[in-house]
């Protein structure tokens, strides 16, 4: 469909129709390894963004996320404490509590990627590199500005 021809409501629809199929069944392989730990998609959330951010402080996180802090806090409490996360204090700014993962983090973090990317590599290959570049920038268009400001492709900043 070229750029300027106006998308009817039945086209639409079916684009709404296949975000919800697509969602459910990219989530649903992590949801089911996610399950065995305990854990729901806010853990995933926290466990890929803190990989794909060395060293996040709690505040980007929170920035990115954007839920509340006790939201996060019960969510990284129990990532903290079973080893998938380690917190650490700033030397130079006793306030600021940096995140990284641990090995045991890196390692379920590789698992969930590794399942997601496997479904999108196949998208990928079947749609080819025009319609990837396209549901790139549809995605993108699909935030809200101020993350789309920070998405660079190599992890969003929190600036």
């Amino acid at each position: 469909m070229p750029i300027d021809q106006h998308i009817s409501e039945e086209e639409l629809r079916q684009s709404i129709e296949l975000l919800f199929f697509a969602y459910r069944d990219f989530t649903g392989e992590a949801d089911a390894i996610l399950e065995d730990y305990g854990f729901g998609r806010a853990h995933h959330r926290v466990i890929y963004f803190v990989k794909r951010n060395p060293s996040l402080t709690v505040n980007d996180l929170l920035k990115i996320l954007k839920i509340t802090k006790q939201s996060l806090a019960r969510v990284l409490g129990q990532l903290v404490r079973e080893g998938f996360v380690e917190q650490t204090t700033d030397t130079k700014d006793r306030r600021r509590r940096t995140l990284t993962l641990t090995t045991k983090g890196e390692k379920l973090e590789t698992h969930l990627t590794k399942c997601q990317g496997a479904r999108m590599t196949r998208a990928f290959e079947v749609s080819g590199a025009e319609a990837a570049d396209g549901f790139k920038k549809v995605l993108s268009e699909m935030i809200n500005s101020e993350d789309r400001q920070r998405y660079t492709g190599g992890g969003p900043h929190t600036d």
